[in-house]
Order: structure tokens, then sequence, then C-alpha cells
């Protein structure tokens, strides 16, 4: 998502001036996402330029969204999100470079990551019960990431049982065997990207 799309969405419900628009995303995104208000009016000024918006008013300068702008909105809303196969983060690289260099070692890395989403966790805990119970946006906020972190918590452990299998095989002297399909690569991004 980026703010044009967020712009877009908010200014269906009527006309609106930026700095409006930069405090109902924040309050729609559970404040997960702030905005500088230059950033809004120069998105604006594309959505004027794209003709997804009009300018409208005298007193202060606020926009509207236009019929095409409402059909951007819609089909934004309604197409959903795909998961990326050939996601790249942080965490999976400092785990994989682990696995494969002398760097540090796979299991403290493992470890302190681990204790990261622990704190985080808790954090999350703390944050929802001082959280109002009205403050939907937030809440919901909250849950994402909590799901987020315990998910993550069950990849580490997938990752620390297959390191183990690993090293019960090598010791075993059973020969590697790989399940993959060699298209995967192509169609992931493959290790040439």
């Amino acid at each position: 998502m980026g703010v044009k799309e967020g712009i877009l969405a908010l200014l269906v419900e009527g006309p609106k001036y930026g700095y409006q628009l930069k405090r109902e995303f924040e309050t729609a995104t559970g404040e997960a996402w702030t905005l500088n208000v230059g950033q809004v009016y120069t998105t604006l000024g594309r959505l004027e330029r794209d003709g997804l918006v009009e300018a409208c008013g005298d007193e202060q300068k606020t926009h509207r969204i236009t019929k095409a702008g409402i059909e951007e909105a819609s089909l934004w809303m309604m197409h959903p999100v795909e998961p990326s196969a050939a996601n790249r983060d942080e965490m999976s690289m400092k785990i994989l470079l682990a696995l494969t260099s002398s760097a540090a070692d796979v299991d403290d890395v493992i470890g302190a990551q681990r204790s990261a989403a622990m704190k985080n966790l808790q954090d999350y805990q703390r944050l929802r019960t001082e959280a109002a119970d009205d403050d939907l946006a937030w809440l919901v906020h909250l849950d994402r990431l909590t799901f987020q972190t315990e998910a993550q918590l069950r990849w580490l452990d997938r990752v620390e049982s297959r390191i183990e299998q690993s090293g019960d095989l090598q010791e075993r002297g059973a020969p590697e065997v790989s399940n993959r399909d060699p298209a995967i690569p192509s169609q992931v991004g493959g290790a040439h990207d």
C-alpha cells in the first residue's frame, strides 16, 4: 500500500484538506504509519494531475475524489494482497548467512531473535491492556503485530528443528535429499537476485 491509495480511500468519504488527511490516515492505521503533511500535499498534487482527485473550496485547499479516483480506490481495496515468495527480510538473511558462513553461530542468532520477539510480545500485551476498548484501529494493529511475532517464533522453532534434523542426518552419513522443484528458484527470485 502506498500513501496514494490511503488518501483515495479517505477521500471516498468526502472532501478533505491535507492536514485532515494526514490525521485521518494516521488514525486509520492505528498510528502505525505517520505522514509528513508535505508528503500528503505532494501526493494530492500527483492525484490531481492523474485526474483521480480535484481541488475544491476557497478557504482551505480541499480535495475531493473524482469518479476515476473512486474506481481506483475500489480496485485497490478489492485486489487481494499476495504474499511474495521472494520476500527478503533481514531476519531471514541473517539466519541463512549464519547457516552458510562463520560470521556468527546460527544458534546465537536464533536465540537473539527469539529473545527480541518474546520482549515484543510482552510489549504488545502491555499496550493492549492500556488501549481504549473503542480504539479499533490500534487494537487491530496490535493483533497483527502479535500474530506476526507469534508466527516468527514458530518459524524460529522450525528452523531449529531443521538444523537438528540436518545434523542427525550428517552424523549418520545419510545423503542429502532435496525435494525442491528445480523450477522454483527462478519463480521466486532464485539465488542469483
